[in-house]
């Protein structure tokens, strides 16, 4: 998949008219095709219609871009600088849906409405047209069914994501079809879901459970992605937001039909944990597994701390590991690491590519465990109190500067904490270095005022004062010429193994299903990160210690399991969601420390950022006014 963007750009001279369909304001949806030679044209052999394959691929949303997708600067996860006079990326997303900028007459991000449904419509092309390909075998012809069909479903779960209840494209219209015909109505939620599900299961046992050429085809759908996009989907259809949602019970067509199902189905959850058990059995086979550090040749000493540490970030950050079941090869990662960078290198401070912008709010910060693997407010041996502030000494000396002053909000966390947050005074792993056992070679950030890495340009610098280390690849390198910086990309991974592991824990707990394989696989996902298995850390450290007992307790204990371990990846902002806790958490302030200050004991001073506004309407994106005025069988989501 590498090269996809290559062959893209190859077969746009062959099927311009293919891939460039003009829009007509009388054609709802953009489906009918204007040039039916030019398509045949596109079937004739093999190697036109792989083009036209890579086309069905080439609509992938951008995940992970700054300027282009919603779940990374649209919500409470990360913070910008507002209205920067030099910015490095586009901040449209940040300054209007972070911001509360979301309306009807142009939707924040609301393109996805047309690009999805030109997706699904270059989909239901292939699907008609694939069979007159004459070179193309049989299985073949199978697998490349299968992948735009598992790529339709996918398409349209972006769309449910967003809209909630949308039309369903199953097929093109006619070219002489009738113009009212095009006007699609909204389908009932459930019939969204049963119909991506039906996608799914079409097309999962046609796949090849690995690819062949890993050089030419990571990035291709296998059968271990149909099988996890069929659990995360079921997941998302059992969850709050869309099983039984009273709220929306008065969301209807014109018609009459109800788009939501007011009441509640615990099936739906025992459906999730057997596509979720199904999936992973399937990932295993694929070889699929949870990431940890092992380089083949050591190069250098690590110790045991450091060793977790890239566990948990490389997870992420380091290209087709074993744990990524499927990454987005439309979406390499080069800016959003720059702008998550620091410069930790002191010795090299005057270097314009490293930015520093994406900021971690302090709610972020407080949302790792501590060292205990319980939540800091429930910690019985974790209790700062009131600011506090503390001097690091050999005991913390692997995660934050021997004898520096910092935070007591920095010490005594999880090895999540450390691996996926920089902040002042902390050990930051990289930039060429080694842990040669002295922790005072280690780099580190010192990000007051007037330190290396102290806010000068109102243009870069972190504004809340911590930093995303989780998307810095531990190989980069910030060179010693102004300009030098070293980035090994990666594609944006869109499914972890990790993930699968907790969807299936949250749907069994749902489910009052099997207790043991809940335990199993949320205990599997601490492990790696060096912490004691639930109920030991419950039991023995938590003020509540019988929380993980109950359905309720064990919901919230996986919750933040999900919303850790998932951190920065994009998955939070539709989580909170689907859980229906989005207006809860967005009520608490984006803050961020005294980044103008010098003396530690102004610095740690909380500072409100701003206070986000987040309603019941807000949980489904409007649809944008012109929309309406083209299709009188659309509905506006509720509240807009």
């Amino acid at each position: 998949m590498r090269n996809i963007k290559k062959e893209r750009r190859i077969g746009i001279s062959i099927i311009f008219a293919v891939l460039f369909i003009t829009s007509s304001c009388k054609k709802y949806l953009d489906v009918i095709p204007d040039n039916i030679p030019t398509i045949d044209n596109a079937f004739t052999m093999r190697s036109e219609a792989e083009k036209y394959l890579y086309t069905c691929y080439s609509y992938m949303p951008k995940d992970g871009d700054l300027g282009a997708d919603p779940a990374i600067l649209g919500g409470d996860e990360l913070w910008a600088i507002y209205q920067p006079g030099r910015p490095e990326f586009n901040h449209y997303i940040f300054e209007g849906l972070a911001r509360g900028g979301q309306a009807t007459v142009d939707p924040i991000a609301g393109y996805y409405w047309s690009n999805m449904y030109r997706a699904i419509r270059d989909c239901n092309i292939f699907l008609e047209n694939v069979e007159k390909v004459p070179d193309l075998t049989a299985q073949e012809k199978l697998e490349w069914i299968a992948e735009v069909k598992t790529l339709k479903a996918y398409y349209h779960f972006y769309l449910v994501r967003m809209y909630g209840p949308v039309p369903l494209l199953k097929e093109n219209f006619k070219i002489d079809e009738d113009i009212e015909n095009t006007k699609v109505p909204r389908a009932p939620v459930d019939s969204c879901f049963k119909y991506m599900v039906s996608l799914l299961d079409e097309a999962k046992t046609d796949l090849s459970l690995t690819v062949g050429n890993r050089n030419k085809m990571l990035g291709r759908i296998t059968q271990a992605v149909a099988y996890a996009l069929k659990a995360k989907i079921m997941v998302t259809a059992a969850s709050p937001l869309f099983n039984g949602n009273a709220e929306m019970s008065s969301l209807k067509n014109n018609d009459g039909t109800a788009l939501f199902n007011p009441t509640i189905s615990p099936e739906k959850w025992v459906q999730a944990a057997a596509a979720c058990k199904e999936a992973i059995a399937i990932c295993q086979r694929a070889g699929n597994r949870l990431y940890k550090f092992n380089p083949p040749v050591p190069r250098f000493k690590l110790s045991d701390s450091t060793r977790t540490g890239l566990s948990i970030r490389n997870a992420f950050a380091e290209r087709w590991n074993e744990e990524i079941i499927w990454a987005n090869t439309q979406s390499i990662s080069n800016l959003t690491q720059k702008v998550a960078a620091v410069k930790v290198d002191h010795r090299y401070l005057d270097n314009p590519r490293i930015i520093s912008e994406l900021a971690p709010p302090i709610k972020m910060a407080e949302l790792f465990y501590s060292d205990k693997g319980v939540p800091i407010f429930e910690d019985k041996t974790w209790n700062p109190g009131k600011l506090v502030l503390r001097t690091a000494t050999a005991k913390e000396e692997r995660y934050i500067r021997k004898d520096y002053v910092s935070s007591a909000l920095n010490f005594d966390r999880e090895s999540r904490f450390y691996a996926n947050l920089g902040f002042d005074g902390g050990v930051w792993y990289g930039q060429g270095s080694e842990d040669d056992g002295n922790p005072n070679s280690l780099f580190f950030v010192s990000s007051r005022k007037g330190q290396p890495n102290g806010k000068v340009e109102a243009d870069y610098g972190s504004p809340t004062g911590y930093y995303v280390k989780k998307y810095v690849n531990w190989e980069n390198v910030q060179g010693s010429s102004v300009g030098d910086y070293k980035v090994t990309e990666y594609p944006w991974p869109i499914f972890r193994l990790a993930q699968l592991y907790l969807l299936y824990a949250e749907a069994l707990n749902e489910a009052d299903g099997d207790q043991a394989e809940m335990f199993r696989y949320i205990n599997e996902v601490r492990d790696r990160a060096k912490l004691p298995t639930v109920q030991f850390s419950w039991e023995n450290y938590s003020t509540n210690p019988s929380k993980y007992a109950s359905k309720t307790g064990m919901r919230q204990i996986i919750h933040q399991e999900q919303l850790i371990e998932m951190a920065f990846e994009g998955s939070r902002f539709w989580d909170i969601r689907r859980w229906k806790e989005a207006i809860p958490e967005y009520r608490k302030p984006v803050e961020g420390w005294d980044i103008e200050q010098s003396n530690p004991d102004y610095y740690y001073r909380r500072r409100v950022l701003f206070v986000q506004n987040f309603s019941t309407k807000d949980y489904f994106w409007p649809i944008r006014d012109r929309d309406l005025l083209i299709n009188k069988n659309l509905v506006q989501n509720i509240g807009w």
